[in-house]
């Protein structure tokens, strides 16, 4: 993975701190990343969910909206609004120098903002909510008793999560105004809801508002014991991971390969296809029947791990003929048989070939030489595993096994 820092105008013209986290090859497609309230690009959740996206072939652009982390301007004349007009500019800058963004994800405020900023990124096909507010109204909550004071004053610094911001009236004001309820009905985007039944911050009712709004296709994921952060490693994880499954199927090179010009039912029973899918340098779609599976490599030798390799298939078929052999063999001997596990391993010995190889050229000197030693271990070389092929004899050594002298 490689992360490059970049910067673009804001809504007013601020620059804005970003980073670009992507894949070595060609990215699958594009995310945009929104950071939760008060946060930055740079919290645990943004980055490691991220790097996970990153893992399975996407490139995700995190930025810092105005007046947050790196970026420019002064956070106390931002507001829910202006966070919506960020989203848009950071949207419009992929678009003019890579690719526009065909998923948004939003982090607790973030998601209601890319709920929000969806309907102007016309090339945005699926968005992501994680742990968000089903109107940005919830967010008041954690001024606690300080709402009446800034209405009263019109601005007053407040501490949030350990450090102080100043907040204004008009924060308060445009977040009463501001609503996503009519926004998320009319979304036209495929919706995965995410959020953790013991959110302690934004309770997991709104989740439920948010997906009760929505219309089909949505779904909706709990995180389950994770805290509205998602601090601990596999919780971030385990969100990325299934967030990357569901994402795919909303891209695409999904429908390029799912397409009616393609359909399963042009495959003869017992006949396989595999053709690549244009996500990383070794990703193939694997088609037997109407069964559709994924192939690739790990990402330690170029691949995007987005599938088992070839030799975890080999495996895997061995296996599975193993465990139905044995299965069938126990009921027609009506032996009882509770369950079968197969587990298998496999080494890619080469030794063999080496060792074929400096046969062959012992072979060559002694010819060379006019002149052969019988010796009793070199009449076949060992191959490498799975190679039947046999070494023939070196010549003549059967006609001196006889009693003839050799040629010469």
């Amino acid at each position: 993975m490689s992360t490059q820092k970049l910067e673009f105008p804001g809504h007013t013209g601020d620059m804005l701190a970003a980073k670009l986290d992507a894949p070595a090859h060609t990215p699958r497609a594009y995310a945009l990343f929104a950071h939760c309230f008060t946060c930055s690009k740079d919290v645990f959740a943004a980055s490691r969910i991220s790097a996970s996206l990153v893992e399975r072939g996407f490139a995700v652009l995190r930025f810092d909206f105005t007046g947050l982390g790196m970026s420019d301007g002064e956070f106390a004349n931002t507001n829910f609004s202006s966070n919506v007009a960020d989203l848009v500019q950071a949207a419009n800058f992929l678009r003019s120098e890579l690719a526009a963004p065909a998923l948004l994800i939003g982090h607790s405020l973030g998601g209601a903002a890319v709920l929000a900023a969806a309907a102007e990124i016309p090339e945005c096909r699926a968005v992501v909510t994680i742990g968000a507010p089903s109107e940005p109204l919830h967010v008041q909550k954690q001024l606690g008793d300080k709402v009446a004071e800034i209405r009263s004053l019109g601005e007053l610094e407040v501490e949030l999560a350990g450090r102080t911001f100043r907040i204004k009236k008009q924060f308060l004001d445009d977040l009463q105004a501001s609503t996503i309820r009519e926004r998320v009905a009319n979304l036209r985007r495929a919706l995965l809801v995410m959020h953790s039944p013991v959110d302690e911050v934004v309770g997991i009712d709104n989740a439920r508002q948010i997906y009760q709004a929505a219309k089909h296709p949505k779904s909706f994921l709990s995180l389950d014991n994770a805290d509205h952060l998602l601090k601990k490693h596999a919780d971030a994880a385990y969100a990325a991971s299934v967030l990357a499954a569901w994402a795919a199927r909303y891209l695409p090179d999904f429908e390029r390969n799912n397409s009616d010009a393609n359909p399963a039912t042009d495959l003869a029973d017992g006949e396989v296809q595999v053709a690549e899918i244009g996500t990383g340098l070794f990703a193939n779609q694997v088609r037997a029947g109407k069964h559709q599976l994924l192939a690739d490599e790990p990402a330690s030798v170029g691949g995007t791990d987005s599938g088992p390799t070839p030799y975890d298939y080999l495996l895997a078929s061995l296996g599975a003929c193993t465990s139905m052999t044995l299965r069938m063999y126990a009921e027609r001997k009506k032996l009882a048989l509770r369950a079968v596990s197969v587990r298998l391993i496999h080494r890619r010995i080469h030794e063999g070939l080496r060792r074929l190889r400096e046969h062959r050229r012992a072979n060559c000197r002694n010819r060379t030489d006019h002149r052969l030693t019988r010796r009793p271990h070199a009449r076949r070389a060992p191959a490498a595993l799975g190679d039947s092929r046999q070494v023939p004899s070196a010549p003549n050594t059967r006609a001196r096994d006889q009693g003839a002298q050799p040629a010469g």
